[in-house]
């Protein structure tokens, strides 16, 4: 069945992932309107997740907010399919990074390099960076049950010989780069919802208290890398802008917990200021109300 509708689904994304530009938004402006106003995904999810997050904003506030992200959702994730075709040329000038030359300066200081990034702005063409990094750039991706999308996913995100790693062998792969002296920069979206039995730290995220992933704080100081912040920031359809954010370049001597926590600031405020570009379709704040683990560490 999985190859069934993986085969019936390829010709339909490769033929989208060719329309002219005009076309090709055209069509993501009608698949919002599908999505928004009659299939009516996660809207209970998102509106929940916005009222929460943002109590003093009038109901008029949050709908504007929420069409805006459906909007934005279906433009971002049609540009993952455009990534089929996309030249290399193309990519970069859509995808900028504004201190390219600060970023170079970052990797010539011959350290490994780990780069967190939330749901936010367009993180499916995040692997344009490796097109001009000086070091290679390994992008972290979580398997989709469907192997034969998960594959699909793994050609799109690997294109122009950019590396991807599966996110449960993380670990395991940037200790034996380190081993085989290949210096190299981690891209990973750091704002997923930990599983309950691995919620061991809580804080405050939004306002509200819930377990945070600690996978690139862990790995950032066991190994000493740099730590920066991918902000992005959506200039118009279809064009973004990205900047890298030092958050430390000497992690082990940072105090537990710095570097989870000063991610955490940057992403709020880009939520706060544009929030029609966050992912509201997660739950995100699902874990809000259970009782917190005993001997887990709240802040």
């Amino acid at each position: 069945m999985q190859l069934l509708i993986y085969r019936l689904a390829y010709p339909i994304i490769l033929g989208i992932s060719k329309l002219p530009w005009r076309l090709f938004y055209a069509f993501s402006s009608c698949i919002y309107i599908l999505t928004y106003y009659i299939i009516r995904y996660r809207r209970k999810v998102v509106t929940d997740n916005l009222t929460l997050v943002f109590p003093e904003k009038s109901k008029e506030e949050i709908k504007r907010i929420r069409r805006g992200f459906y909007k934005h959702m279906c433009d971002m994730f049609l540009e993952m399919t455009r990534s089929l075709s996309i030249s290399k040329e193309e990519l970069i000038k859509r995808y900028k990074v504004v201190n390219l030359d600060e970023f170079h300066e970052f990797e010539r200081k011959n350290k490994t390099i780990i780069t967190m990034m939330g749901h936010y702005g367009s993180f499916e063409w995040s692997n344009a960076v490796d097109l001009v990094s000086l070091n290679p750039c390994v992008g972290i991706y979580k398997k989709i049950a469907n192997k034969y999308f998960d594959q699909l996913a793994h050609r799109i995100r690997g294109r122009f010989d950019s590396r991807l790693l599966e996110s449960s062998k993380v670990a395991r792969q940037i200790i034996k780069d380190k081993q085989e002296n290949k210096v190299c920069g981690y891209g990973m979206i750091s704002d997923q919802s930990p599983k309950i039995n691995n919620a061991k730290y809580w804080t405050d995220f939004m306002g509200i208290k819930v377990p945070i992933f600690l996978g690139g704080e862990f790995l950032a100081q066991r190994l000493d890398t740099i730590v920066l912040y991918l902000h992005v920031e959506k200039v118009k359809r279809g064009f973004y802008e990205v900047r890298f954010i030092p958050i430390t370049e000497n992690s082990k001597e940072e105090e537990k917990y710095f570097v989870v926590k000063k991610y955490l600031e940057l992403l709020e405020n880009q939520i706060r200021e544009k929030p029609e570009y966050y992912l509201w379709t997660h739950k995100r704040w699902k874990h809000r109300n259970i009782p917190i683990p005993e001997g887990a560490v709240v802040d």
